[in-house]
């Protein structure tokens, strides 16, 4: 995927599918892969966009990557039947665990930024890559706070689970901003530390400032600062695919139409809305 270009895409969601099947552009979405079951029929509308060459990837959300427990082999196979089943050329997850000790959290919840982390992580993608039939993407959430014992920066935590796993980067812009915003800190620093080479695609979303918090809510319009930042990402190194997403809340399909048009007007790619 990273040879080939596919401009803006967007999150296939039940939803939204028939305005997704009706962007007369698009080569490029994405597919929570917990949602495709890995025998029987696709959901409606999925088929048809695979008929079409539009390239869908699916993303996990339940691995646990982060977790200190190992991969479950069953969510691991699952997520390879899914990406056989969509002819994917590649997958993609979180930085992030789900569950510990038999308990299931419901969220992505952050890890701590340490050594033994880092193990973690490096250990339990090693379990996941050996059974998938492409390469993974891996994904930083957005965190609402950091933990007291963290060792390292943001870029070198990424830039060493990169290095040691040779896992892809699924760079999320609106996680960067959500982040940097809360910590104070300059989005900016981030994108000229990170190993921007490895990004296999970008996801872009909207968010909400809340009790003096922003929250990466996926149910808000993208705003102008993210937008920015999609501009100065591409002034860096463009990546192959930026992707809107949207989970839930969703606005009349002309709303969303110029959330895409904005998201490529500020990447300088083609619009898929025609």
């Amino acid at each position: 995927m990273a040879e080939t270009a596919y401009g803006v895409g967007i999150g296939w969601r039940p939803e939204i599918a028939g305005f997704v099947a009706g962007l007369p552009g698009l080569r490029f979405a994405e597919v929570v892969a917990e949602s495709v079951h890995a025998h029987g029929d696709l959901p409606e509308g999925l088929p048809a966009l695979l008929d079409r060459g539009v390239t869908v990837v699916p993303h996990g959300v339940r691995l646990s990557l982060g977790g200190a427990d190992p991969v479950e082999p069953q969510r691991v196979g699952h997520l390879a039947a899914v990406a056989e089943r969509l002819g994917a050329p590649l997958v993609s997850e979180h930085i992030a665990f789900v569950r510990a000790a038999g308990i299931e959290a419901g969220h992505l919840l952050p890890i701590p930024r340490s050594r033994e982390a880092v193990d973690a992580v490096v250990a339990n993608v090693a379990r996941t890559t050996a059974e998938l039939p492409v390469p993974l993407a891996l994904e930083p959430i957005a965190a609402l706070f950091d933990w007291p014992d963290d060792e390292m920066s943001e870029a070198d935590f990424l830039t060493e689970i990169l290095d040691r796993t040779g896992a892809l980067l699924l760079l999320d812009i609106a996680n960067v901003y959500a982040n940097a915003r809360n910590r104070g800190e300059d989005p900016l620093e981030l994108l000229d530390k990170l190993p921007l080479d490895r990004v296999a695609y970008v996801h872009v979303a909207g968010g909400a400032e809340h009790q003096g918090l922003y929250h990466d809510t996926h149910t808000d319009a993208v705003p102008p600062a993210v937008l920015d930042l999609v501009a100065e990402l591409c002034a860096r190194h463009r990546p192959p695919a930026l992707m809107l997403e949207r989970d839930g809340d969703y606005p009349p399909a002309a709303e969303l139409r110029s959330e895409l048009d904005a998201i490529a007007a500020a990447a300088g790619c083609p619009a898929v809305t025609g």
